[in-house]
């Protein structure tokens, strides 16, 4: 299966993109052909000028798996890094294929899984409604607060932003990678009383202290990396062709 049109109905399928809500933006699926034929999988959180400048200095014919793809900002002028970007993706004959939300909430390949298992989480249960899907995870861990904060640390390679306001009780963990900070109170009324997630507004750590919870941002990049690697890594063994992880960090 190293043919391009059969790669993107699998994984349309695996990820059930028709079904899965998302916003305007994300455009799920097939974002750019090439002529057809993959030979090597690459992921990314981010389609950005970066990544496809450095997958473009490799093997042709290859394919991009991305989580935010060449649409966030709207319809732009083909100038600047996006003629750049694009020009580099078509002479690499560079496929690139994104998912967003689909790939936040896939039970095996998705961010909010693959992060509660690197931390430990018990009894797993999906939360938060959110247009008729679940875009959370909740359970348990039986761990100190800075425990939790340690494996959150090694779990992300980073530092995390926290608002702490019980040391003592972590009481039910929900965890919303990406920037589901905004959705404080909603986790609050839910029961959840350590939220973790990717980033929050200024205000969502004033709400934090004042409704007791404990607010854990480790950084919306550094929260997403998990699905498009565990995605590619499968992928790639499923096609028996070479996998690569593109590191792009933003620091958010």
């Amino acid at each position: 299966m190293k043919d391009l049109e059969q790669i993107v109905s699998y994984l349309d399928a695996e990820l059930d993109v028709a079904n899965t809500p998302d916003y305007p933006q994300a455009y799920n699926g097939l974002q750019l052909q090439n002529s057809g034929r993959v030979d090597r999988v690459y992921a990314a959180v981010d389609a950005s000028l970066p990544v496809i400048s450095k997958i473009s200095e490799g093997l042709p014919h290859s394919l991009l798996l991305v989580h935010h793809g060449l649409f966030w900002q709207g319809v732009q002028p083909l100038v600047g890094a996006v003629y750049e970007k694009s020009k580099k993706a078509f002479n690499a004959e560079l496929a690139i294929y994104s998912s967003h939300i689909p790939l936040d909430i896939h039970p095996k390949w998705g961010n909010n899984v693959q992060l509660a298992e690197r931390l430990g989480l018990e009894n797993q249960s999906a939360f938060f409604d959110w247009k008729g899907i679940q875009l959370g995870i909740k359970g348990d861990l039986n761990c100190s607060l800075h425990e939790l904060l340690e494996r959150l640390e090694r779990s992300t390679h980073g530092k995390i932003q926290s608002i702490c306001s019980d040391f003592e009780d972590l009481g039910k963990i929900g965890i919303i990678t990406g920037g589901a900070g905004s959705e404080l109170a909603e986790m609050h009324q839910q029961g959840v009383k350590t939220f973790i997630t990717g980033e929050a507004p200024h205000w969502a750590a004033v709400q934090a202290q004042e409704l007791g919870v404990n607010l854990l941002c480790a950084g919306h990049y550094a929260t997403e990396t998990f699905g498009v690697k565990v995605l590619g890594e499968a992928l790639a063994a499923e096609l028996q062709v070479d996998f690569e992880m593109i590191e792009a960090p933003t620091g958010f």
